[in-house]
């Protein structure tokens, strides 16, 4: 699943990169090659990295839209938009929910399920394809060190006064 998007100039071996010790660029780096890997993939589907995320996460069990919006890093706005096009598009439906009568809650359409299961075929060939050309024994490694990062140390925004905004996944 190669993509044809420009990537910062190859450098060889006996070169060093100065950005390649900056962990917040190789991620930047590595997340936009994916992300633009998977948009590409899924456009055959129809839909979005981003509105696979939201389904995704939807399938999880009962959640509000500001519940969605927060697993998957989306402000309010952006998910108000989404959901909407999800809804149109027969994938998920707005819900009372079965607490608290006032809520809605975001359900996953029979549509819905089946474009998951798709999307997820589509992301793990790929996510083989990107980590098949790491040695077998770095794989799991990568998937469980950023898994611990991002569930860790990463898992809360530090307080600045100009925080950078956060790059959408996939439109």
């Amino acid at each position: 699943m190669a993509t044809t998007t420009a990537s910062p100039t190859p450098v060889g071996d006996d070169v060093e990169q100065p950005l390649y010790a900056n962990l917040c660029w190789l991620l930047r780096q590595a997340s936009h090659g994916m992300t633009v890997e998977l948009t590409a993939a899924l456009e055959r589907l129809g839909i979005s990295p981003r509105a696979h995320a939201v389904l995704t996460a939807a399938t999880c069990g009962e959640q509000t839209q500001t519940e969605l919006a927060q697993m998957v890093g989306l402000d309010k706005t952006t998910m108000v938009v989404m959901l909407d096009e999800l809804e149109a598009a027969g994938l998920a439906e707005r819900r009372p929910s079965s607490s608290d009568r006032r809520v809605r809650t975001i359900a996953v359409t029979r549509a819905g399920a089946r474009m998951v299961r798709e999307g997820e075929r589509i992301a793990d060939a790929l996510t083989d394809d990107v980590l098949g050309t790491l040695p077998a024994r770095e794989r799991r490694a990568v998937l469980d060190a950023l898994t611990r990062l991002v569930t860790g140390r990463l898992s809360q925004a530090a307080v600045c006064e100009h925080p950078p905004r956060r790059r959408a996944l996939g439109g």
